[in-house]
C-alpha cells in the first residue's frame, strides 16, 4: 500500500496519496479541466465524461484489486493531478499495468507528474509486476524525456493515431518499463 508522501518544489508543497471515495467530486471536475487544457489526451473537453458516481466506483474498484492503483496529487487541500495504473485479471497479462497521468496546467513544472510516476513505479516494483506501459503523443517532448529518465523505452509506434486541432495526424508512442 502506498502511503501519502509530501513533496516540495519551488516553494510549493504537495502530497501524493491514494485516491479516496471522497475525492470523486473533485476528480470529475479535475479530469474535465485537464482535458480542456491540453491535446496530449485522447479526449477533447466534455468527451467521455466520468461523473462523481463513476469515479466513486472506479476508486472502490482500484482499492480492491491488487494490480490497480489510483493516486492523486493535492496542493492545499485541492486536487491538482492524478494517475492510475490498471492491470488485468487475465493470467497471461496479469504481470503488467498501464499507467496514465494528468496534472492541471497551472501546476506544470512542479514535477507533480514525476512524483505520481515515481510512486507508481515503486508500487509496481513492490507488487512484483514485470512491466509498466503507457502511451504518449509524439509532440509531448517533455513527457517523453521524463519517461526515458525513469527507464521507459519506446516499444512501438501507433502511426497517425491522433488528429489534433491543427488538422494534422500525429503518432502515439507506446513506452514501457521492465522490472525484471
Amino acid at each position: 500500500m502506498i502511503k501519502p508522501k509530501i513533496f516540495q518544489v519551488n516553494g510549493t508543497e504537495y502530497t501524493v496519496r491514494p485516491a479516496k471515495v471522497s475525492d470523486a467530486p473533485a476528480l470529475a471536475e479535475l479530469r474535465l479541466q485537464i482535458d480542456g487544457e491540453t491535446e496530449h489526451f485522447d479526449r477533447v473537453q466534455g468527451e467521455d465524461l466520468i461523473d462523481e458516481g463513476e469515479f466513486k466506483e472506479l476508486i472502490l474498484l482500484d482499492t480492491s484489486i491488487p494490480n490497480h492503483l489510483f493516486l492523486v496529487a493535492e496542493v492545499e487541500g485541492n486536487l491538482v493531478g492524478f494517475s492510475r495504473c490498471e492491470g488485468s485479471h487475465l493470467k497471461r497479462i496479469k504481470h503488467q499495468v498501464e499507467f496514465g497521468v494528468g496534472v492541471i496546467k497551472e501546476f506544470w513544472g512542479l514535477k507533480i507528474g514525476q512524483a505520481l510516476l515515481s510512486q507508481s513505479i515503486l508500487w509496481a516494483h513492490h507488487q512484483g509486476l514485470v512491466k509498466m506501459t503507457l502511451k504518449v503523443i509524439e509532440t509531448n517532448k517533455s513527457a517523453i524525456y521524463v519517461y526515458k529518465k525513469y527507464e521507459f523505452e519506446i516499444e512501438g509506434i501507433l502511426k497517425k493515431h491522433k488528429r489534433l486541432s491543427d488538422g494534422h495526424y500525429y503518432n502515439t508512442l507506446i513506452m514501457s518499463r521492465f522490472f525484471s
